[in-house]
């Protein structure tokens, strides 16, 4: 998923756009730690909900959906409650697969975002992500989730981190899919939060100014997951998004420095990794995991395991091998019924 300091990607420099005129961001190379994280959180994988998901069955108190603007929940399955989060621009049938393994064993909660993917967008962004993770945790309490695993993919994967920094007693075992405690940080491990903000600033304007053309959003996505046919779903899904709710969000995760903050989080993480799409452009495994391993270091019970052949898109790419790792993790680290 990422590249080594000072490479160029070549990717995202000539085509990369964000308008629908097609015009190419003239600070790509100013912003190619940004383009480089973006691989971790902005694929288009929302769809307009016309994939009918496995059949949902009751939560045990009755949710009220007026207190979770930022989000809603659909619930399958019994058992253990798991919560499950996508990534940006993601509904939460990016899960169903996932969904279809666990339901027996796991009653799952199975977010989708506002804005993302044809869900309507939230009256307000301000603060959009911030919002979205208080409200996850009401949620919680809300449902009397007892210590519910949490399963998040990209953006996904940094909100259960931020869930768990912010309230430790409140979730469960973390399952973090291709995703890091501060995107900004990459290619520059001493950037802070405060100095990222011009370069995530620039960012949000250039993708509120509208949606992706189509056949630059399939080229970027063709990047994050190898199955030609998700790569056309993926691409339609990241067109039913709400841009100024992606841009807010993509500014909200570039301004968020979560590593110190990993030192409170109690529960065991799993950290499932990506590299194979970048060894062209110079990346290793190795120097992969390296930047995975200090993005972790403050992470007191953690595991780093990195996939050799899957891009970003894990759960889609090496499925075989995400569900061995998730699911001999889960059997180590059970957790209380609801």
């Amino acid at each position: 998923m990422l590249f080594p300091a000072g490479r160029r990607d070549a990717r995202f420099e000539p085509s990369f756009t964000t308008n629908l005129t097609a015009t190419p961001m003239n600070f790509a190379a100013t912003l190619r730690p940004i383009l480089a994280a973006l691989l971790l959180t902005a694929a288009p994988l929302a769809a307009t909900q016309a994939a009918a998901g496995p059949a949902a069955s009751l939560a045990s108190a009755a949710d009220n959906a007026a207190a979770h603007p930022s989000f809603t929940v659909k619930v399958v399955g019994k058992g253990r409650p798991m919560l499950l989060i996508p990534g940006l621009t993601c509904p939460g049938a990016v899960w169903d697969e996932t969904v279809a393994r666990y339901q027996k064993q796991y009653q799952c909660h199975i977010v989708s975002l506002a804005g993302f993917g044809g869900q309507p967008a939230a009256a307000s962004t301000h603060d959009f992500l911030l919002g979205v993770r208080d409200q996850l945790l009401t949620y919680i309490k809300a449902q009397k989730l007892n210590k519910p695993v949490v399963v998040g993919h990209s953006l996904g994967g940094f909100m259960g981190l931020w869930l768990s920094t912010t309230q430790p007693e409140a979730v469960g075992p973390l399952v973090i899919v291709d995703s890091l405690p501060f995107m900004s940080a990459i290619q520059n491990p001493s950037l802070t939060a405060e100095t990222a903000k011009p370069m995530a600033d620039g960012m949000r304007q250039q993708m509120r100014q509208g949606k992706m053309p189509m056949p630059a959003q399939r080229q970027m996505v063709s990047s994050l997951v190898t199955d030609t046919a998700r790569v056309t779903q993926l691409a339609r899904w990241g067109q039913a998004s709400d841009p100024a709710t992606v841009a807010q969000a993509m500014y909200d995760m570039m301004t968020t420095d979560l590593r110190q903050d990993l030192a409170r989080i109690q529960q065991p993480t799993l950290v499932l990794g990506a590299w194979a799409a970048y060894q062209q452009y110079g990346a290793t495994k190795e120097s992969t995991r390296a930047i995975f391993a200090q993005q972790f270091a403050k992470l007191p019970q953690h595991r780093i395991e990195m996939s050799e052949a899957g891009r970003h898109f894990l759960m889609y790419d090496d499925t075989q091998w995400f569900f061995a790792q998730t699911d001999a993790f889960l059997k180590q680290n059970t957790v209380a019924k609801k």
